[in-house]
């Protein structure tokens, strides 16, 4: 019997974590910056190149060799990753509480180490997950390959910042100095690494980000039997708008939790919320009366118009209690609001995850 179904990302709508970065920051000296940088040249390549066969979120292969070459293995990044959970307040109840009523599978780019420890943290089922596998053990390096390494890693350390005005769309409309620093990175990456061992990494890895999300939501709706219009789909960023794209199309509903400007620009909705409480609402209203009314209920969120609407008592009791006087925002995005509610998410996605997490894409 068809139902509705719940699907949502990881990093953002349930931790505040960006655990790729956060390993490179801890394996690899200055790895937060280096990490930057690659994540910014995935932007490029994704949204303003269009590469063929790039898609976003193929930094966390991008790093890997790096990784590697720092000491990185599969025993010390679960390590790690089990240690530095940091959950969106809320977001362990949430889920257990939507998972409970429908269908609910988490897609994310991150490591399956990552996934593994966060569905241990917060009790959820990892046969539910679709993440990025990685073995990173597999791969062997011999010496002089990792000092290879750590001195393209010292290259792209000394390149200029890549720093994307607003509203650039194509390569050329760059400044030259991003010019020159992507034509150095991809001599890097699709050059200089490809000449070594390391470059297995580069062809075996998967990142589930881009078309791969869409993908995963496809493979969902083979186990559920159910429809793209009975899909919500949460997301954040740049890794999450082919997902958007295809349940919108699909007649399902797109929610941008403190997302980017990748996010709000492709999604139905905005949240902009230090809990998840409202993801609960949300999904509850949406199971129970569809796609519909949980736009209306965006279009007229306040404590009165919820309280019309068929929401479970404990739902409306807990978030009040959580915000007596003032409610987070939830708003339809808009073509007259879009540019304003950017501002709002990405300045909320900073001030609670952290400029550099926060500013990533």
């Amino acid at each position: 019997m068809k139902t509705k179904q719940y699907n949502t990302d990881c990093e953002g709508p349930i931790s505040l974590n960006d655990n790729a970065y956060e390993l490179a920051k801890y394996f690899i000296p200055d790895g937060d910056r280096l990490f930057s940088r690659i994540s910014k040249y995935d932007d490029i390549l994704s949204d303003i190149i269009r590469r063929s066969g790039y898609k976003p979120g193929d930094t966390l292969k991008l790093i890997l060799p790096f990784l590697k070459a720092y000491g990185a293995t599969n025993r010390n990044i679960s390590e790690y990753c089990a240690r530095n959970i940091v959950i969106v307040p809320g977001a362990d109840a949430s889920l257990r509480y939507i998972s409970e009523r429908m269908p609910t599978f988490i897609i994310s780019t991150s490591y399956e180490q990552y996934l593994n420890a966060l569905c241990d943290f917060i009790g959820f089922d990892a046969n539910s997950v679709y993440c990025t596998r990685l073995d990173i053990d597999k791969y062997r390096i011999d010496k002089e390959e990792i000092e290879r390494l750590k001195e393209i890693k010292r290259k792209i350390d000394e390149l200029p910042e890549l720093k994307i005005t607003a509203g650039v769309e194509r390569f050329d409309d760059l400044p030259d100095s991003v010019k020159i620093t992507v034509e150095r990175l991809d001599s890097i990456f699709w050059e200089e690494i490809q000449s070594l061992g390391s470059k297995k990494m580069l062809e075996d890895i998967n990142p589930i980000g881009g078309f791969e999300k869409a993908n995963a939501i496809k493979d969902s709706l083979e186990f559920t039997g159910n429809d793209l219009k009975d899909v919500i789909y949460v997301g954040d960023s740049i890794t999450d708008v082919q997902a958007f794209r295809l349940v919108k199309r699909g007649g399902g509903i797109a929610v941008s939790f403190n997302g980017n400007k990748y996010a709000v620009k492709e999604a139905d909705i905005a949240c902009i919320s230090g809990h998840s409480i409202v993801l609960s609402i949300i999904a509850d209203i949406f199971l129970k009366e569809g796609k519909e009314i949980v736009m209306k209920l965006a279009d007229d969120w306040s404590m009165d118009s919820i309280k019309s609407y068929c929401v479970e008592e404990a739902l409306i009791e807990q978030l009040f209690c959580i915000y007596p006087e003032y409610l987070p925002t939830l708003e339809v995005i808009r073509e007259d609001n879009r540019e304003t509610i950017t501002r709002k998410s990405e300045a909320f996605r900073q001030a609670l995850r952290g400029k550099e997490i926060g500013s990533l894409g």
